[in-house]
């Protein structure tokens, strides 16, 4: 049996841009040193052919695409579904936003396994347009793959809306467990360990930093809210968040380097995660993976990857009454933590998805 596969429909690798990336990083060098053969495509900026190189034993087939934007994103997953459809029998993609796309495997005979992502069109920072096209493509995705991931029970569930359960397989999403970092990286931001909360989240409506940053403000609280993310002075929404922020708020901006976001993370007194949308978040389970204790909103997602032992709000005024109650609760924090490390290791370590994709993958090798 030949163990060849190509992943698409991320970035590329090595991860520089999200969740995605980061685990197409980590199943590619997995299966690689499992004997398989593996082709991630690589978008890359500007013009020209596509090309070829390796990277840690792993083929990238790089896409230049001069065009900005989403409109470059589809031009780039349309090149890779060509090219791919002539190259590959066993496709894994990720993320569903240009399924329509897929039907080119269909008429080839070709395998494509789609890991469908969260729910996109739900999100409120999408228009009207964008919201159809990912209706249109959840639904292309789901008749189109020849099998479905779930990266969440509820996403398993709302699939089942659209195909035979028999169709879906669940597995959830990974992260690399911090047992130590650079306390010296604080310094640089005037923090203590253990003397400040932490929220890390793009700054959209759905992510609920308005309504954190809020209850935080609404007293002093001895400590300070670090706030992560790229805030622009011509988002009304953004703006209106640092607005909200008394000076125990501090905004440092957006940070892409990624052992300073595990320093702060790991050193925090609190993880707070806002998110009203999605599957098994990345962010989330990384706040497990570093042993942070948890304060989440409310709502099916989040309560299924972070556990009982941690703690959630519904709105701005319970969010401050958690917060009251929580931040000086020395007990209930040490608990939250061993709570959020046993949660982690009990269903997101990287060994565990990885061997469960594999097994998955190789069910669906051609005999050939």
């Amino acid at each position: 049996m030949h163990k060849k596969i190509a992943i698409l429909g991320t970035r590329g690798i090595p991860a520089a841009h999200g969740g995605f990336e980061t685990f197409a990083e980590h199943l590619a060098i997995y299966l690689e040193r499992k004997g398989w053969k593996v082709t991630v495509y690589c978008q890359v900026d500007g013009n020209g052919p596509m090309y070829e190189d390796m990277w840690n034993g792993i083929k990238r087939v790089n896409i230049p695409i001069s065009i900005q934007g989403s409109l470059g994103t589809i031009l780039f997953d349309w090149k890779s579904t060509i090219h791919a459809s002539n190259t590959y029998h066993l496709i894994l993609t990720l993320g569903y936003n240009t399924a329509l796309f897929c039907g080119l495997y269909r008429t080839k005979g070709i395998t494509n396994l789609i890991n469908m992502d969260g729910i996109e069109w739900h999100r409120k920072k999408w228009g009207a347009v964008a919201k159809l096209w990912f209706w249109i493509n959840d639904w292309a995705g789901s008749i189109l793959g020849n099998h479905l991931i779930a990266d969440h029970p509820q996403i398993a569930r709302h699939l089942e809306t659209r195909v035979r359960p028999s169709k879906i397989t669940m597995i959830p999403y990974g992260a690399d467990k911090v047992i130590e970092a650079n306390q010296a990286v604080l310094e640089e931001y005037g923090l203590k360990p253990f003397s400040y909360a932490i929220l890390i989240a793009r700054a959209e409506p759905e992510n609920s930093i308005l309504e954190v940053v809020k209850a935080w403000s609404a007293k002093p609280r001895g400590m300070r809210l670090v706030v992560l993310g790229k805030y622009n002075p011509d988002h009304a929404y953004q703006v209106a968040v640092k607005a909200a922020g008394s000076d125990e708020v501090l905004f440092p901006g957006a940070i892409y380097d990624k052992h300073v976001v595990e320093s702060l993370r790991y050193f925090s007194r609190l993880y707070i995660h806002g998110h009203q949308v999605g599957g098994t978040n990345p962010s989330l389970v990384e706040a497990l993976g570093a042993g942070n204790a948890v304060l989440a909103h409310d709502n099916r997602f989040n309560r299924w990857v972070a556990g009982d032992k941690a703690a959630y709000f519904s709105g701005e005024k319970d969010c401050e009454i958690t917060l009251d109650e929580l931040l000086n609760d020395e007990v209930r924090l040490r608990e939250m933590r061993a709570g959020s490390l046993a949660q982690y290791d009990t269903l997101f370590t990287w060994d565990s998805v990885l061997q469960q994709y594999e097994a998955l993958l190789t069910r669906f090798l051609p005999n050939k």
